[in-house]
């Protein structure tokens, strides 16, 4: 929960690395609650199971946030942001977005910053064995 609340702070940072787990925690949590969204809206009545005013509120929060943090991850492997847009090609480019959302950062700084992993951006170390 802390990496999720951590993007959330960054909400439109573009700038800088995220580690693969700030990235992924951040799409768990990011997950569970659109779920809960699309839960509150069927049972509150505001539409189809997926598809209501309580879903598309957290969409729409979550739609910067989502791509900054994504951003920070592409980053933290050396490339671009705007390797995002390999997920236009078909079939294929989505699986590479995958295989470099999930490819270990470069060690040391590179042209983004400073490795994340050298450091908590919680200020503590210790705190990544603590994580989900």
């Amino acid at each position: 929960m802390k990496w999720y609340l951590l993007a959330l702070q960054k909400y439109a940072q573009f700038e800088g690395r995220s580690r693969r787990q700030e990235y992924w925690m951040f799409i768990l949590f990011n997950f569970l609650f659109s779920i809960a969204a699309s839960t509150l809206d069927y049972l509150l009545g505001f539409g189809e199971m997926g598809y209501g005013a309580i879903s598309g509120l957290y969409a729409l929060a979550m739609f910067i946030p989502g791509i900054a943090v994504l951003v920070r991850r592409l980053h933290d492997t050396g490339k671009s942001g705007w390797w995002f847009f390999i997920v236009f090609i078909p079939f294929i480019g989505f699986i590479w977005l995958i295989i470099l959302l999930a490819t270990e950062g470069t060690p040391g700084r590179n042209e983004y910053g400073r490795n994340p992993k050298e450091g908590s951006d919680f200020g503590d170390d210790s705190l990544d064995s603590h994580l989900l």
